[in-house]
């Protein structure tokens, strides 16, 4: 069972749900090393566990995440170190972050988002590597690092441009500019906006109906979502025929077709 190193982290998981809290609420669960580390162990171990068939992340507190530890940042500095020492210092943090970002993004199950609040730099990068977000009504929204002086991370020029088009994400990028969740409805960054006080609950019922699924089929699904930006229309063919055959071999084919025919609801079990 997945289970964090230490508190900035609330690790859950109950009937095929993990659900990974951000607990950093005084920093507004601002990512810090120590979040990094756990957060990279925490991905691994949801990727390597079948008994988990969703993972939803969402943020203690009153916002999700308002991007890095910029007063961490400010206390490195502080010390005064050499280039040599910051560049490492930076290079092996991004590096731990980069490694669960990989790991969201290309597990064979279901990431579920689940935001509120700020959802800023680091923030909107993490929201962006989950496979569907839930959005409560009062989040907003900055990718912020132009007014760091720095470029993005964490995948967010990845995923931004093939979510909202190069235009909107040069605008989203080099500008910085805060946006409410009914424009990151429109440009397609949340798949629904929902009252703050419902959040909870819209997020466990989501959670629920993806943990009853066919997980073996929705990890085949994902990975060819995935792939197919950078294939061939005759290379994505190709693939769709071998996870097509891969879906054929599973108990859940075999019970989907039962149920279709018995006229019946499908009781996965992701075998």
């Amino acid at each position: 069972m997945p289970t964090s190193p230490n508190d900035t982290l609330v690790v859950e998981t109950a009937g095929g749900v993990c659900r990974i809290t951000l607990n950093r609420p005084k920093s507004l669960n601002a990512i810090n090393p120590d979040m990094a580390r756990a957060l990279k162990q925490v991905a691994a171990e949801i990727k390597a566990d079948e008994a988990v068939r969703v993972a939803v992340i969402e943020g203690t507190g009153d916002h999700f995440m308002a991007g890095g530890d910029v007063k961490g940042f400010k206390a490195l500095f502080d010390e005064n170190p050499g280039e040599a020492a910051i560049r490492a210092h930076f290079d092996g943090m991004l590096t731990t972050v980069h490694d669960f970002i990989a790991d969201f993004r290309q597990m064979p199950k279901p990431v579920l988002g689940s935001v509120h609040g700020a959802v800023a730099g680091a923030g909107v990068s993490l929201m962006m590597a989950c496979d569907m977000v839930l959005a409560a009504d009062d989040s907003f929204y900055t990718l912020a690092y132009c007014r760091l002086g720095t470029s993005p991370d964490a995948g967010s020029t990845f995923a931004l441009p093939r979510t909202v088009g190069l235009k909107k994400a040069f605008e989203i990028a080099l500008l910085g500019d805060r946006f409410d969740a009914g424009e990151a409805l429109r440009c397609g960054l949340v798949n629904r906006v929902v009252p703050a006080a419902e959040l909870r609950a819209e997020t466990d019922k989501l959670a629920k109906r993806l943990a009853e699924g066919p997980v073996r089929a929705y990890g085949e699904t994902k990975a060819l979502l995935n792939g197919s930006l950078t294939r061939t229309l005759e290379e994505q063919l190709a693939a769709e025929t071998a996870a097509f055959v891969n879906c054929t071999v599973t108990e859940d084919f075999k019970e989907g077709v039962a149920a279709f025919v018995d006229k019946r609801p499908p009781r996965f079990t992701g075998s």
